[in-house]
């Protein structure tokens, strides 16, 4: 078995309305920061996963991800896998 790292992002999906989002913007602005036209805020998950290799890694997360971390109905996700090199240690 194998250990990974795996990173989940978690984001509203872009037909959602951000709340969040939309007051870091007006705060942003009245800070007199220009140049910004978009803030969206969202959740980064971060596990360390064994398995026998990185399909079956994936497949886990992905699976984590769509049962627990995100909301289908208002969020999408995407994962980021690599070995995790503490394993060794």
């Amino acid at each position: 078995m194998m250990r990974f790292r795996a990173r989940v992002y978690v984001m509203l999906k872009q037909t959602v309305l951000d709340p969040q989002g939309s007051a870091v913007l007006r705060a942003l602005g009245d800070l007199g920061y220009d140049g910004i036209h978009d803030v969206r805020i969202g959740k980064i998950v971060d596990l360390s996963v064994q398995a026998e290799d990185p399909d079956e890694a994936r497949a886990k997360v992905e699976e984590i991800a769509k049962r627990l971390l995100a909301n289908p109905v208002l969020e999408e996700f995407s994962v980021f896998l690599e070995p995790d090199a503490a394993q060794g240690v």
